[in-house]
């Protein structure tokens, strides 16, 4: 069972006790990502959860890897679009070393002039990459696309022209406004010592000054119906194409989860099935939800030579006439279920994984699931509820389309 602490300052603590491991995994996550961000900061999460791993007035960014090194440990970092995360994975009897290095890289990084200056290389070179990666970059065209004019859209890693602007002044304000204590959930899952870990965190993270009390509430995203075309020299061609979802919270996700299992999420999927299998059409070709505050996308991709895009289109749409008409049946329902089961309680094993779990929803909700009540979630799935959803989420007037490639003809949706 999981345990929450709230310390004084308003840091929230979220544990799980895992006795029989031999592992720990801690993470830091802050309710701060592209989409508290603005058109002249764009970027600036990022590239933050860059900066913090270039050297701490303690440390050098070589100690930093070399102290967890040294251990056999794992550090690493992400952001996404409305949170970052730093976080260690160690033997069990390194939870204090874990703690020292993230409090150090949280509170005494140097951002120092010349680190911003080569940073900022790095950053502009993985833009580079992303750009040069069609499979990736046409999900984020989608996104930009459907929530146009709307912070949810921005790409997570930014533009050139933002993280050129970038100094250790706007870090800092950034910082500033965002890592609070308020704003901050430690989540740790894995083998300790329950009083250990709270003088622990109470230690590295207690004198924290209580800021930013506020909950953070966002701007609601409209989302806008459209295509975009981005012409692109490669031998495939990249599609997305999507739908309005479901929002973070609603537990309307379970059933759509489910749906999507049924109907583009894995390798005995409808769509994988039908165009990849039986037809030869695609490589790759999967569908997932996505979910946000107060906002959702439902999303299928695809990768195919371009004579076939068209084709592929109008089969994927004949798939979701099909649902539309006529649902799922009884027996798909069932394996679908026992699928999602599996995967949620094989994801359980991993300590990294609970700490991922109860980390992120503490932050986004408030609120954790107990494994058991997740799993009663998913049983209560029935029909009725996959209809609900059907109806909800595969609606043609929400239809939009993304592409990147050699595209010689007009494409129809």
């Amino acid at each position: 069972m999981f345990k929450k602490i709230l310390l004084d300052n308003g840091l929230r603590l979220v544990y799980e006790k895992i006795s029989y491991v031999r592992s720990v995994s801690v993470g830091i996550w802050v309710g701060t990502g592209s989409r508290n961000e603005s058109v002249k900061n764009n970027g600036i999460s990022h590239f933050i959860e860059h900066m913090l791993f270039k050297g701490t007035a303690n440390r050098s960014a070589k100690e930093i890897a070399e102290c967890i090194d040294a251990i056999g440990g794992q550090i690493n970092a992400f952001t996404g679009k409305e949170c970052t995360c730093y976080y260690t994975k160690t033997l069990d009897t390194h939870l204090g070393i874990s703690l020292d290095i993230l409090s150090d890289m949280l509170f005494n990084s140097r951002f120092a002039g010349n680190d911003i200056k080569i940073e900022k290389k790095v950053v502009v070179e993985e833009i580079g990459m992303y750009e040069d990666t069609p499979e990736e970059l046409v999900h984020d065209i989608f996104s930009e696309m459907v929530w146009s004019g709307n912070s949810l859209g921005y790409p997570i890693l930014g533009t050139q022209d933002c993280i050129d602007g970038f100094n250790k002044k706007m870090i800092n304000q950034y910082m500033e406004d965002n890592y609070t204590p308020y704003n901050t959930v430690i989540s740790v899952a894995g083998n300790f010592d329950e009083d250990r870990l709270i003088e622990d965190v109470k230690k590295y993270f207690g004198n924290w000054s209580r800021t930013g009390e506020n909950a953070r509430k966002y701007q609601t995203a409209q989302y806008r119906t459209d295509k975009v075309i981005r012409e692109k020299d490669t031998e495939q061609v990249h599609l997305c194409m999507g739908f309005e979802g479901i929002e973070n919270g609603d537990d309307r996700v379970y059933s759509l989860l489910a749906l999507n299992n049924i109907f583009g999420g894995g390798m005995s999927s409808r769509l994988f099935q039908k165009i990849r299998e039986e037809k030869g059409l695609v490589y790759s070709i999967y569908s997932y939800p996505s979910t946000y505050k107060t906002a959702g996308l439902f999303m299928i991709y695809a990768g195919m030579n371009p004579e076939y895009l068209q084709t592929v289109i109008d089969l994927t749409k004949k798939e979701i006439d099909l649902l539309i008409k006529k649902g799922i049946t009884k027996d798909e329902l069932d394996k679908s279920k026992e699928q999602l089961k599996g995967n949620y309680i094989l994801g359980l094993e991993s300590t990294n994984s609970r700490m991922n779990s109860i980390g992120k929803s503490e932050l986004m909700l408030g609120r954790i699931n107990t494994p058991e009540e997740v799993l009663q979630k998913m049983d209560r799935i029935t029909i009725d509820n996959i209809r609900e959803v059907i109806d909800m989420v595969f609606r043609y007037d929400k239809l939009s389309m993304s592409a990147v490639g050699n595209l010689k003809k007009q494409i129809e949706i």
